[in-house]
């Protein structure tokens, strides 16, 4: 049974509960959800300190990396003070700024299949904020065996793209329909340069889409990938089919 929490002592998140659409019965279901955010990177970064900030009631940040001083041309969560520290535990700084009420775990190592086997299931929503195709599909198979709905984004040079894979809904795709095999050989960031507020754009979306996920309201973005050109400024949506031969949610597995 949801609790609706007193909300009216803290006007940290007045803004929130004075859209109707949100209001102190959807702030307390974000006040009472757990986002699991997995790479605190370019995407994670922004993601993680706007959930924080909207008081997610628990966060669980995963990567294994450290902050080194090219992260900071894009990795907002991060400082120059903080290089050399693990990702995950400078991010939880950043948060604990904003929001000193949030409450944080942090994992410093890559995930593998048991971990996400015991996590997963513990969340209202994951966000797949990593850079490489085995931990995407690893994650994606988690959420589609749990039913666990994923906001997944991207970003390189100057483009970006997200969208939620819900498999509460069974009409709708997961993340292995849209990319197959996946292109390991794709380039990277570092070979093929990002600019900067592409991924901020980036994962700002992917936490307006878990939000609206958490609070239960509005239409997410299942089964549409949106498409941004940051050069020209176009956004542009894609409607997206369940691929029946999925060898993770088709008919055969």
């Amino acid at each position: 049974m949801l609790l609706i929490m007193d909300l009216t002592p803290d006007k940290r998140y007045s803004r929130h509960t004075n859209l109707p659409q949100i209001g102190e019965l959807g702030q307390s279901k974000i006040a009472q959800s757990h986002a699991l955010v997995i790479g605190l990177g370019g995407l994670g970064s922004p993601a993680a300190l706007y959930l924080a900030a909207a008081g997610v009631g628990k966060l669980s940040f995963a990567d294994f990396d450290t902050v080194e001083i090219s992260n900071l041309q894009r990795q907002v969560a991060h400082t120059t003070e903080r290089v050399g520290q693990l990702k995950t535990h400078s991010a939880k700084t950043a948060c604990l700024q904003i929001n000193p009420e949030c409450n944080i775990d942090t994992i410093d190592y890559a995930l593998d299949e048991e971990d996400l086997e015991a996590l997963v299931p513990t969340c209202s929503v994951v966000l797949d904020c990593s850079d490489n195709f085995p931990t995407r599909f690893a994650v994606n198979e988690a959420c589609v065996k749990h039913k666990v709905p994923l906001v997944s984004g991207a970003a390189i040079r100057f483009d970006g793209q997200i969208s939620v894979y819900d498999s509460r809904q069974n009409d709708t795709p997961c993340y292995r329909c849209l990319h197959g095999e996946g292109n390991n050989g794709a380039d990277t960031c570092a070979q093929a340069g990002i600019l900067g507020p592409v991924v901020g754009m980036v994962g700002c979306v992917q936490a307006i889409e878990a939000l609206k996920l958490m609070a239960d309201i509005g239409n997410s973005l299942a089964g549409r990938l949106i498409l941004f050109d940051g050069l020209s400024m176009d956004w542009n949506e894609i409607q997206l089919r369940k691929n029946p031969k999925c060898p993770v949610c088709g008919d055969a597995a």
